[in-house]
């Protein structure tokens, strides 16, 4: 099953960005156990010290749509449901990329299919 993973990033390499105050998620495919990077897509915050936007919100779920799972740092209870009800599941890891992805492709393998 061939799928795409959104991952919050600030530098490329680590999982490292709160859902809420990412500005770009890399975008990855997965096909048969491996995975490449697609593209990058620009995002603004939804969440601004701890005022959020819920339009924005809706944006950065509309601009990851077609992703089955998203890796970030952290993620708040209210944009977590909004992800899952676009079918998006958040996975909260603090893991370089090139390892947090595989884990992923490891529970999706044995949990999911």
């Amino acid at each position: 099953m061939v799928y795409k993973v959104a991952v919050a990033s600030t530098d490329g390499k680590f999982v490292n960005e709160h859902f809420g105050r990412a500005t770009q998620f890399l975008i990855f495919e997965v096909d048969q156990g491996q995975f490449r990077f697609r593209e990058l897509v620009k995002t603004g915050p939804y969440c601004n010290q701890g005022e959020h936007d819920d339009h924005k919100l809706r944006t950065v779920t509309e601009i990851l749509q077609g992703c089955r799972a998203v890796l970030v740092s952290q993620i708040g209870n209210a944009a977590a449901e909004v992800l899952k009800e676009q079918g998006i599941v958040p996975f909260e890891i603090r893991d370089f990329i090139e390892d947090a992805i595989p884990k992923l492709i490891t529970y999706y393998d044995k949990f999911q299919e």
